[in-house]
């Protein structure tokens, strides 16, 4: 790096040391950018690793809800599917009563406003 000028040598000067230190500052940048980068990669894999973990657990946890759920959906229905059968019986069994007050009734057992005030009561009730 030296300049020979006319067979002697010159010192070096100061724009050689600074272009010297500007390379070695390039160089000890480059390192350091290449190390973070490393780190960089590392944790990014890490990071990944994690997320996919935590993924397959938030699916899990959402699978079992979704059991609950459809649990609890299923035990509704049957409540229901239980209570309008529920509802069917006791009307056929108040139409039942109905025809034999109605008989009753007929037969003279029950005055009309008897049969009236019985007859009111259970529509009330369908």
């Amino acid at each position: 790096m030296f300049l020979e000028h006319m067979g002697t040598k010159r010192k070096e000067g100061r724009i050689e040391k600074f272009l010297r230190k500007a390379d070695k500052a390039i160089d000890d940048g480059i390192k350091k950018a290449d190390k973070a980068l490393d780190e960089a990669v590392e944790f990014g894999g890490m990071a990944a690793g994690q997320a996919k973990k935590t993924s397959f657990d938030l699916r899990r946890k959402a699978e079992k809800e979704s059991e609950k759920i459809k649990k609890k959906g299923v035990a509704k229905l049957n409540e229901g599917i239980s209570a309008a059968k529920k509802g069917t019986a006791n009307i056929e069994a108040d139409l039942e009563t109905l025809e034999k007050l109605a008989k009753l009734k007929k037969s003279g057992i029950l005055t009309e406003k008897e049969f009236q005030e019985k007859k009111k009561k259970i529509l009330a009730k369908i």
